[in-house]
């Protein structure tokens, strides 16, 4: 989970904490990649297009995956108002809603935006919400988490920028396993990491990527049958072993070429082909374009950046 929520470059914003009373409704737009948060205090109505209205209590946790338009209300008849211009109106570092004497909600709120070369990687596992009650396994690290978060927030202290980046994307990586825990449904491998014979075969590739790697040395790895472990992995993660492998591979190929970190051979050596050829055609199946073609478009940003 490290090595690829590394490789996403996650850029993290934790917005002034929400203090409300009396009707309110906020509407958000949608946002790439991840809107997360969570209640210190009160209860509120989330409302997502497409989802019944949810009402979330102290101590929950929520995670928005891509998510569309949606709504936090304290009632389900109040009129929402653009979230933006609330937070436009910050006031020693929280936004107020109704009368200060009357608070009975603080919210806590902020988004984790990834590298979009590779934020398939994350999102394209994760439901358009997730939420996390208090009485959850995870629930009470996670609200303690939030309580943290909203804390330093509201402190304006040196470094605080800083630790609430640090804080926002500890709150993720306890989202998403609490998220993997709760559900039935496959979860790639996120969920696969929890698996004692998947979980050893993915970490054995991710810390030797380079590796000529078999069906039959992962199998081994994972203490099962060719047969058994191909099965598995495919019904946990939702692609044959192999495949996941060069799609890994492809993944940090990307980033490398993106950031220029590396030559195209050093890259097809540190990838585990034996030439460039080889990686540049592998390269081009996944990706749709060469590791040239790839690195000289992504310079092009960076160039207009720099020129700016």
């Amino acid at each position: 989970m490290a090595d690829t929520i590394g490789m996403l470059r996650p850029r993290t914003e934790v917005w002034p904490s929400l203090r409300a009373a009396g009707t309110w409704a906020l509407r958000f737009d949608t946002f790439p990649h991840v809107r997360i948060g969570g209640l210190v205090r009160g209860s509120c109505w989330l409302i997502l297009e497409g989802h019944e209205p949810v009402l979330l209590e102290e101590g929950d946790t929520f995670l928005l995956g891509n998510p569309p338009p949606f709504v936090l209300a304290g009632t389900l008849d109040a009129s929402p108002r653009p979230a933006e211009r609330v937070w436009a109106a910050v006031d020693n570092g929280s936004v107020r809603i109704g009368p200060e004497s009357e608070e009975d909600l603080h919210l806590c709120i902020g988004h984790i935006a990834f590298d979009d070369r590779n934020a398939a990687l994350l999102t394209d596992l994760l439901p358009p919400l997730v939420i996390v009650r208090e009485s959850d396994p995870h629930g009470r690290r996670l609200a303690q988490l939030i309580d943290l978060l909203a804390t330093e927030v509201g402190a304006a202290a040196a470094g605080g920028p800083l630790v609430q980046s640090h804080l926002a994307q500890i709150l993720l990586v306890h989202m998403l396993r609490a998220h993997a825990a709760q559900t039935d449904r496959p979860t790639g491998w996120l969920g696969a990491l929890n698996e004692d014979g998947i979980g050893s075969a993915l970490r054995a590739v991710h810390a030797d990527v380079a590796h000529p790697w078999s069906l039959k040395e992962l199998a081994e790895i994972s203490h099962m049958s060719r047969s058994a472990f191909a099965q598995a992995f495919k019904r946990h993660v939702g692609v044959p072993p192999l495949e996941y492998l060069i799609h890994w591979r492809m993944s940090l190929a990307r980033d490398a070429l993106a950031r220029d970190a590396l030559s195209i051979s050093e890259l097809a050596q540190a990838t585990g082909y034996l030439s460039e050829s080889a990686f540049s055609t592998a390269f081009r199946r996944v990706v749709g374009s060469s590791p040239a073609q790839f690195r000289s478009q992504a310079r092009q940003p960076r160039a207009a950046a720099i020129g700016n």
